[in-house]
């Protein structure tokens, strides 16, 4: 009696960690710049990587399915320019991109399916950003036809720290009522500290017309993800699982600075 105790309050104990660990994941679409000038550096690095981005637990991120640049209404595949790097010491993916021309350019990717065990399910995010050239700015709030999308309401580049952000949840071409919308802070050198676990990661819904708001708090990256559950199922070890799919943007808020 005493050995199946011991095994009950085991596994309470298991469960309970892995509950406060379980932090939200995210597909990350990072670009060095994301409003390049006339009389800047013209060539901008994109690194795409997988991780717990505030908590800076990264995870390693296959050679993606699809990987890419859509200017002016035309994509272009950017796979065979991929080169491998490394992101929180886990395996992630990296191009240089010439900014050739004006314009709104959405840098995209949609990785392979990621078992995750801990969850019992597989994760594909479709995740994007965005970056102006040369002052020009036509084009940022399009669908750029990815399965599942955020279509920014608010533009996602030249925003403060404090500004809000919208957008609205698109999966399949179609606004989601009420979606779940995950967000989190790139907390790239691990200075910001979050009081509690429930503020790592940041929870709010969207409207009936699939539009959410989210004002946030200070400068740096922050990731939207819209979480829906695909309506087909993948197999693992001859079962089917679920397939959580992810709308992804990740938006540069800038400092607000004075003299």
């Amino acid at each position: 009696m005493a050995k199946r105790l011991a095994v009950i309050i085991s596994s309470g104990l298991c469960m309970l960690l892995l509950a406060v660990n379980s932090y939200a994941h995210f597909g990350m679409v990072i670009p060095s710049d994301t409003m390049v000038m006339a009389n800047e550096n013209r060539i901008v690095k994109v690194i795409f990587s997988f991780s717990h981005p505030f908590e800076r637990e990264g995870m390693d991120l296959d050679k993606p399915q699809e990987c890419g640049v859509m200017f002016k209404g035309r994509k272009w595949s950017l796979l065979g320019q991929l080169s491998q790097t490394k992101v929180m010491g886990h395996k992630a993916w990296a191009v240089q991109y010439l900014v050739g021309r004006p314009g709104v350019y959405h840098f995209y990717m949609v990785p392979k399916p990621y078992w995750e065990p801990a969850e019992d399910k597989f994760i594909i995010h479709y995740t994007k950003a965005v970056v102006a050239g040369f002052g020009s700015e036509d084009g940022w709030d399009e669908p750029i036809g990815l399965r599942t999308e955020i279509v920014p309401l608010s533009r996602p580049f030249g925003i403060y720290g404090g500004n809000v952000f919208q957008g609205i949840v698109m999966f399949e071409g179609k606004p989601v009522p009420f979606a779940e919308v995950e967000v989190e802070y790139y907390n790239c050198d691990g200075k910001a500290i979050a009081p509690t676990d429930y503020m790592v990661t940041q929870v709010i819904k969207a409207d009936k017309n699939g539009v959410f708001t989210y004002s946030a708090p200070a400068p740096g990256w922050w990731g939207f993800a819209a979480l829906t559950t695909a309506p087909e199922k993948r197999k693992h070890k001859g079962q089917d699982k679920e397939i959580e799919l992810g709308a992804v943007i990740w938006v540069l808020f800038s400092p607000w600075t004075a003299k």
